[in-house]
C-alpha cells in the first residue's frame, strides 16, 4: 500500500487524520533525502578510491537494493513498477560488475551527481523551506485564535468586529500556506521518480563504455533499459499532465475553498472547545469533533494542532439535544449546550465562529447537512447520444482519415476555440444533421475537427463510459496480469449502454487506425490514451486522488485501442452477471414466439452448428431496435427486428425483451437465474424467487422491485413476469 494521497479539501479542516498522512509524506522526503545524500556520497568514493573500488561498487548496489519506493495511491502502473524495480536491477548489475575492475570512471560527476544534488537542494530543499513556514504560520494562526476565543463577550462591538478581521486574515494566509506547501510536497513525491532514477541509469550507462566485461552486460540489460527509458518518460508525461491538473485545482481551492469541499461521511466536522470540569475550575480543552446524523453519534477527539498530538481519549455520545447558549449567560463567544442520552449533565462547547456555531446548530437540530453537490466541469449543452451525435462523430473521423490522418500530432494539437466551437454549432443544425453527405468542408482544418470531436465528447451529460463505471475500470487497470485486464475491460464494455458501446467502437475503430499510422503522425497508442483518457473517464468529483488516477484511464483506452476488434466483436469470456444485460437463450425451431409477458430474455433461433462462431460474433455486433409494445405486433410481424449495418444474416431472427411502460401496473415477477448485488441499490436472489411491485426503473436495462420489505434494483433480462 502506498502514500495516501493529500487532498487540498483537507487543508481547510486541518484534521488529525490530514496531520498524519502530512506526517507520512515528510517522513518519505526525510527518508529519500537521507539516501540520495548517502548515495552521492557512496558515488564519489566510487569515483575516488580505484583502489577501493569492488568495496564501494558492492556498498553501492546493497543501498539501492534496500531502497524501496513508496508511490501515491493503491495501485502501481506498468512503468512505475518498472521503475520501482529498476533499482534492485542496478543492484545485480553492479555486482556482477564488481568482479571486473577496471579504470576510473569518466565524466560520472557530471551525470550522477550534479542532477542528485541538484534534486536535493532544489526539490527537497524547496520543501523542507517550505514546512518551516507551514509550521510557523501553524502555530501563529492557534495562537492568534486561542487569543481571539479567550476575547470577552463584554468588549466593545468595534473591538470584536475588529479582532474578527484580523483572525479570518490570519486563517485565509495560513490555509494558502498549508495549500502550497501541500502542493510542494505532493510535487517532490512525484518528481522522484524520474528525477531521480534518470542519473542512476545515465550513470550505469557510463560504466558500460569503460568495462569490456559490462559491454557485454550491457547487451543482456538492453532491454530493461530500453522499458524503464519508456517508463520514465511515460511518467514524466503523466507527471507533466498530472502536475498541471493539481495546480488547477489548488487554484480552484484557493478562489473558493468552499465549492470544491470534498463529500464527508459526517454530517458536521470540525474543531471545538469542549469545557471541561476540573478541580481548580473549569477549562477549555481543543477537539475535533464529528457529528452524524443517523446515528446521532458525536465523536470527540482531544486533538493540538500545535504539537500534533492527541491530548487524551477520543469519547463518543449519542446526542438528545442541542441549545444555542446565550451571550449573556457566558463570557466566551460562539456557544452552545449539547445534551448526551448516554452521559449526564451538559457538554458546552465553543465553536470557532459565528458561522461555524450556525452550522453545527443546523446540523444538529435535525436540518438537512449541506453537501456540495457534483458539478461536472463540462457544460451541459445539447450534446446527446443521439442521431444528430453520431452523425457529427461520423463527420469528424471521415475528415480526419481521408485528409489528417498522417498530420503529427493528431488529437494532441489542438485549435482555435472560436473555431472549433463555430464548427461545432454548424455540425448541430438539425438541418445540417439531417444531410447526407459526410464530408466536413476542406475550410476547416484538421486540429479544428480533431478538438470539435474530443470537445463534443465532453460536452455529453456524462462521459461516454459512464460514472457509474468509472472505478470498475479504474480497478481493471490495476490488476496486475494483462490478459485479465483486457477480460475485466472486455466484460465491462458490454455493460455499456447500447449507444454508449456503439459510440465506443466507433472511436476505437478510429483510433485504431490512428495509431496504425504513428510513423506520420507521431500519435502511439499511449499518447491517444493520453489524450482520450481523461474525456472518456472522467471522474464525477474532482479530487487529487482523482487524478493520481489520469494514468490508469489512459491505460484503459489503450487496452481499447489495442484490442479493440476482439472487445467489441466478441462476448466476454468471463461467467456472466447480473450486470451483463445483454444475455441470450438458443431458441429451437419448433419452439413458440413468447406471449407478451413471456419474454423475458433475448431470445435467438437456432442456427446450423457450422455456422455457430460466425452467427456469435454476428450478434455482437447488431444493434437492436426496440419492438413494438404490441404483443400482436411482436407475434405476427418481423419488421420490428432490426439488424445492425454490420450484420446481414437473414437466417438469424432476433427478439429483445420490452419493458412494461409507465402506463404498466406494478406486477410480480419470477426469477430465472441467480444474482449477485454489486451495489447497495441491487437485489440479490437466487433462480425462482418471486419478486412483488415489479416496474421500470429510471436505469436502462433495469427493474425495481420489492424482495422481503427491500426494494432493489433487478436486471430486466433475469426475469420473466407472471
Amino acid at each position: 500500500m502506498g502514500l495516501p494521497a493529500l487532498e487540498f479539501s483537507d487543508c481547510c479542516l486541518d484534521s488529525p487524520h490530514f496531520r498524519e498522512t502530512l506526517k507520512s509524506h515528510e517522513a518519505e522526503l526525510d527518508k529519500t533525502n537521507k539516501f540520495i545524500k548517502e548515495l552521492i556520497k557512496d558515488g564519489k568514493s566510487l569515483i575516488s578510491a580505484l583502489k577501493n573500488l569492488s568495496s564501494a561498487k558492492r556498498k553501492f548496489a546493497d543501498s539501492l537494493n534496500e531502497f524501496k519506493f513508496q508511490c501515491i495511491g493503491d495501485a502501481e502502473t506498468d512503468d512505475e513498477m518498472c521503475i520501482a524495480r529498476s533499482l534492485q536491477e542496478f543492484a545485480t548489475v553492479l555486482r556482477n560488475l564488481e568482479d571486473e575492475r577496471s579504470r576510473m570512471i569518466e565524466n560520472a560527476s557530471d551525470v550522477l551527481i550534479t542532477p542528485l544534488e541538484k534534486f536535493r537542494k532544489e526539490q527537497i530543499g524547496a520543501a523542507r523551506e517550505a514546512k518551516k513556514k507551514y509550521d510557523k504560520e501553524t502555530e501563529k494562526y492557534c495562537g492568534i485564535l486561542e487569543k481571539h476565543l479567550n476575547l470577552s463577550s463584554k468588549k466593545k462591538e468595534s473591538q470584536l468586529q475588529e479582532a474578527d478581521s484580523q483572525v479570518d486574515l490570519v486563517r485565509q494566509h495560513f490555509y494558502e500556506v498549508s495549500l502550497e506547501y501541500v502542493f510542494k510536497v505532493q510535487e517532490v513525491q512525484e518528481r522522484k521518480m524520474f528525477e531521480f532514477v534518470e542519473p542512476l541509469l545515465a550513470f550505469l550507462q557510463g560504466l558500460f563504455t569503460f568495462y569490456h566485461h559490462g559491454y557485454e552486460l550491457a547487451k543482456d540489460f538492453g532491454d530493461f533499459k530500453t522499458q524503464l527509458t519508456i517508463s520514465i518518460q511515460n511518467t514524466r508525461n503523466r507527471f507533466e499532465g498530472t502536475r498541471s491538473e493539481v495546480e488547477s485545482l489548488m487554484k480552484k481551492m484557493k478562489e473558493n475553498p468552499l465549492e470544491h469541499k470534498t463529500i464527508s461521511p459526517y454530517t458536521m466536522e470540525g474543531y471545538l472547545y469542549v469545557q471541561e470540569k476540573r478541580h481548580f475550575g473549569t477549562s477549555w480543552v481543543k477537539h475535533y469533533c464529528t457529528y452524524q446524523r443517523d446515528s446521532k453519534q458525536i465523536t470527540m477527539v482531544p486533538f493540538d494542532q500545535k504539537s500534533g498530538g492527541k491530548g487524551g481519549e477520543d469519547e463518543s455520545v449519542t446526542l438528545k439535544s442541542c441549545t444555542r447558549r446565550k451571550t449573556d449567560s457566558i463570557e466566551k463567544r460562539f456557544c452552545f449546550d449539547v445534551e448526551a442520552v448516554d452521559r449526564p449533565g451538559v457538554i458546552t462547547m465553543q465553536a470557532l465562529s459565528e458561522e461555524d456555531r450556525r452550522l453545527w446548530m443546523e446540523a444538529m437540530d435535525g436540518r438537512e447537512p449541506v453537501y456540495n453537490s457534483n458539478k461536472d466541469s463540462q457544460s451541459e449543452g445539447t450534446a446527446q447520444l443521439d442521431s444528430i451525435g453520431f452523425s457529427i462523430i461520423r463527420k469528424c473521423i471521415h475528415a480526419v482519415e481521408t485528409r489528417g490522418i498522417n498530420e503529427q500530432g493528431l488529437y494532441r494539437i489542438v485549435g482555435v476555440n472560436s473555431r472549433v466551437q463555430k464548427l461545432l454549432s454548424v455540425l448541430m443544425d438539425p438541418k445540417a444533421a439531417s444531410e447526407t453527405e459526410t464530408d466536413i468542408c476542406a475550410e476547416w482544418e484538421i486540429k479544428t475537427v480533431t478538438s470539435a470531436l474530443k470537445t463534443y465528447l465532453r460536452m455529453l451529460p456524462g462521459p461516454l463510459m459512464m460514472y457509474q463505471f468509472q472505478r470498475s475500470f479504474i480497478k481493471a487497470a490495476k490488476l496486475e496480469n494483462q490478459e485479465t485486464r483486457v477480460s475485466e475491460i472486455h466484460s465491462l464494455v458490454h455493460r455499456l449502454p447500447e449507444k454508449n458501446r456503439q459510440m465506443l467502437q466507433l472511436l476505437m475503430n478510429h483510433l485504431a487506425n490512428v495509431a496504425n499510422n504513428h510513423k506520420q503522425n507521431l500519435m502511439t497508442v499511449a499518447n491517444l490514451g493520453v489524450v482520450f483518457g481523461p474525456t472518456l473517464l472522467r471522474p464525477q468529483e474532482e479530487t487529487v486522488a482523482a487524478i493520481m488516477d489520469i494514468k490508469f484511464q489512459n491505460i484503459v483506452i489503450e487496452i481499447l485501442i489495442e484490442n479493440h476488434e476482439k472487445i467489441f466483436n466478441t462476448v466476454p469470456d468471463v461467467p456472466l452477471t447480473n450486470a451483463q444485460l445483454h444475455l441470450s437463450r438458443k431458441k429451437s425451431s419448433d419452439s413458440k414466439p413468447p406471449s407478451c409477458s413471456e419474454r423475458p430474455l433475448t431470445l435467438f433461433h437456432a442456427v446450423p452448428s457450422t455456422e455457430k462462431q460466425e452467427q456469435r460474433n454476428s450478434i455482437i455486433n447488431s444493434s437492436l431496435e426496440s419492438v413494438s409494445s404490441s404483443a400482436n405486433s411482436i407475434l405476427n410481424s418481423s419488421s420490428s427486428l432490426q439488424p445492425n449495418m454490420n450484420s446481414s444474416d437473414s437466417n438469424l431472427d432476433v427478439v429483445k425483451p420490452t419493458r412494461p411502460n409507465s402506463l404498466t401496473p406494478f406486477r410480480k415477477a419470477k426469477a430465472l437465474y441467480a444474482c449477485k448485488a454489486e451495489h447497495d441499490s441491487e437485489l440479490s436472489f437466487t433462480a425462482g424467487t418471486v419478486f412483488d411491485n415489479v416496474h421500470p426503473s429510471q436505469e436502462p436495462g433495469w427493474l425495481e422491485g420489492t424482495l422481503n420489505g427491500k426494494t432493489g434494483l433487478i436486471p430486466e433480462n433475469y426475469v420473466e413476469f407472471l
